[in-house]
């Protein structure tokens, strides 16, 4: 089955939707306008129900179908929220909110899952409910999780979920899915040195906190060379180091900022484990002291095998079997649609950008070629899931 003609119809319409976004970023729940938008759309489509609200500013729509009554659910999610990033595409569209860009493609996603319901609630050729989902604060505020915990699943009776990230370097139009771990946990790492400061000419009379923080960063990079198995996936970066005030003085304190990515908890407790014994171990060796708070934040997202197969024969029949990937290798960038796989069995797929910019790179931009094969995406999996 190719794009749905009713959804290729509206593409521009779509497209609008989505540049409007685009000129509008967000951060994390601070989503108002956009979750506002979504809302005002979802209303004038006619679906059942909209509700605003969950998850701090999240937005749900409820679709009911018309084949006769069906009682099976299923959800549908998408993300809202931007990036802190200084746009440099030069778009006539380009973000007018300076230090906020859609730097991440949900703009996109939104659009999609907006277009999507733009057409189930206008033709409502499914047995059943669909509930779609529109998530505030995927980049690092854990809004899958308050969406979760505010009771969402429960309250729609939803039973299924499932999920949809574009993918640059892919050929748009390709997708891609795996069943089990699909993208990793995200755990975040602080430490907070304590030394003894002093005159930088007088390097013996002090404990030098830069030298401690550099030697802690080296050691922590054998934790994944050297005690994670070669078979396993794990990555520990340390991406802030803060210390210092001028160049003749050797600071006391100094802080450091990363994170730690793992596929499994064996491999999840074994790198916390032994970032916490190469920190404090590694301080003392210079007669310094670090404190280590090591915070598990996202989860690995797991996809269900049954759902994950299901979704890529969707898949296949929007684009066909040959452009579908089953065995893509799993990602170590991280996702908090986990949360919502952890409370129902669900999928996560990821479809193809073409030849764009990087996620999270201020020249990236979402590929408007891909709202018609998204959003067709999502009706199809609807349709056939919850078919009469």
């Amino acid at each position: 089955m190719p794009i749905v003609n009713r959804i290729a119809d509206f593409h521009d319409e779509i497209k609008a939707w989505r540049q409007d976004i685009h000129t509008h970023p967000e951060l994390m729940f601070d989503v108002h306008r956009t979750a506002g938008v979504v809302a005002d759309k979802l209303k004038s489509f006619g679906c059942d129900e909209v509700v605003t609200g969950i998850g701090r500013t999240g937005v749900v729509g409820v679709i009911r179908g018309k084949k006769g009554g069906g009682t099976r659910t299923i959800g549908l999610r998408a993300d809202m929220d931007a990036l802190p990033i200084e746009e440099a595409t030069g778009l006539p569209y380009k973000s007018q909110n300076p230090g906020k860009m859609h730097a991440c493609g949900h703009d996109g996603h939104t659009a999609m899952l907006l277009g999507a319901a733009k057409y189930l609630a206008e033709t409502r050729n499914f047995d059943g409910t669909a509930v779609v989902i529109f998530q505030p604060a995927e980049e690092g505020g854990g809004g899958g999780r308050e969406m979760v915990n505010d009771g969402m699943m429960d309250r729609f009776r939803i039973e299924e979920v499932y999920g949809m990230h574009n993918y640059p370097g892919f050929p748009i139009g390709d997708f891609a899915i795996r069943s089990g771990p699909m993208m990793a946990a995200a755990d975040r790492i602080y430490i907070d040195i304590e030394g003894l400061g002093g005159h930088a000419a007088r390097p013996h009379t002090s404990i030098d906190t830069i030298l401690v923080g550099s030697a802690i960063i080296t050691a922590l990079q054998s934790i994944v060379s050297r005690n994670v198995d070669p078979l396993e996936s794990a990555v520990v970066s340390i991406t802030q180091f803060h210390a210092g005030t001028a160049d003749n003085i050797i600071p006391q304190t100094a802080h450091l900022r990363g994170t730690a990515r793992s596929l499994t908890p064996e491999t999840r407790d074994l790198v916390e484990r032994r970032v916490r014994e190469v920190v404090e171990g590694t301080a003392k060796l210079y007669g310094a002291k670090a404190t280590l708070t090591y915070k598990r934040d996202y989860p690995v997202t797991v996809n269900h095998e049954r759902q994950t197969a299901f979704a890529a024969e969707v898949a296949s029949q929007v684009v066909g079997k040959d452009r579908v990937d089953v065995t893509v290798p799993p990602v170590m960038g991280a996702e908090d649609f986990s949360f919502m796989l952890e409370a129902r069995p669900g999928a996560f797929i990821f479809i193809g950008n073409g030849d764009s910019a990087g996620l999270h790179h201020p020249a990236y931009n979402f590929n408007d070629e891909v709202i018609p094969v998204g959003t067709s995406y999502w009706v199809k999996l609807v349709e056939t899931a919850l078919r009469g």
